[in-house]
C-alpha cells in the first residue's frame, strides 16, 4: 500500500506541475500576435443572436476586417455553427456583418457546422486545402487565452498557424480572463485526446 500512495502521490505532483505549465503557456501565448503575411484569416465562431454578432464575435470581426483591409491576407474564413434555436450560423452572421463594412463575399469562406473549436478548425483547414501540398498558412483570430490552443490543432490539421489575438474582446476587459484561461487548461488536453494526438489505453 505504501508503494502504491508514493506512486499515486508522484502522479498526483507531475499532474500539478503539468497543469500548471500548461497555465503559464497560455499565458505566454496569449502575449503572442504575428505581424507576418498569410494565405488567409480564420475567425473563429463566438455567440449570435438573430443575425447579430455578439459583443465578443463583433470584437474578433472588427479585428480580422482591419487585418483583411491592411492585406495581411486574401482570405477570410469564418467559424460557427448553429446553436438551438439559431436561425443562422455564427460563420454566416460573420459573412454579414463583413459584407456590410466591404469585404466581398468572394473573399470569404463559410465553414458553418462546427460547435467546437476542434470541429471548426478541422473544417478550415480542409476548406484551405493546398493542391501543392504546402501547409497553408492562417492568422488565427480569436480571444487571447485561446491562442495556444489553436495554434496546437491547426499544426495537427496541416496548418501552419500565425497568432492574432483579439485585444478588446469584452472578456479581457471584464476581468474573465483566468475563468476562461482555466477552462482553457482543461479544453487543451481534451482536445488533444479528442484529435488523436493523446492516445489513452490500457496498455
Amino acid at each position: 500500500m505504501s508503494r502504491f500512495l508514493r506512486v499515486a502521490l508522484r502522479v498526483g505532483a507531475l499532474s500539478v506541475v503539468g497543469w500548471l505549465l500548461s497555465l503559464v503557456a497560455i499565458a505566454v501565448w496569449s502575449r503572442r500576435a504575428s505581424t507576418e503575411p498569410a494565405d488567409a484569416i480564420i475567425v473563429l465562431g463566438a455567440a449570435q443572436y438573430g443575425g447579430r454578432p455578439s459583443p465578443v464575435l463583433r470584437a474578433r470581426l472588427d479585428h480580422a476586417l482591419g487585418l483583411w483591409k491592411t492585406g495581411r491576407a486574401p482570405r477570410v474564413v469564418l467559424t460557427g455553427g448553429r446553436r438551438p434555436g439559431d436561425l443562422i450560423s455564427e460563420a454566416a452572421a460573420g459573412r454579414r456583418y463583413l459584407v456590410r463594412r466591404g469585404v466581398p463575399n468572394e473573399a470569404m469562406l463559410l465553414e458553418s457546422e462546427g460547435r467546437t473549436t476542434l470541429a471548426s478548425l478541422r473544417a478550415a483547414a480542409r476548406l484551405l486545402q493546398d493542391d501543392q501540398g504546402r501547409a497553408p498558412r492562417v492568422l488565427l483570430v480569436s480571444d487571447p487565452f485561446h491562442m495556444l490552443r489553436l495554434d496546437l490543432l491547426a499544426r495537427l490539421e496541416g496548418l501552419e498557424p500565425l497568432p492574432s489575438p483579439t485585444r478588446t474582446s469584452p472578456i479581457s476587459a471584464n476581468g474573465a480572463v483566468l475563468e476562461y484561461m482555466l477552462r482553457e487548461s482543461v479544453a487543451i488536453p481534451t482536445d488533444l485526446v479528442l484529435q488523436g494526438w493523446l492516445t489513452v489505453t490500457g496498455d
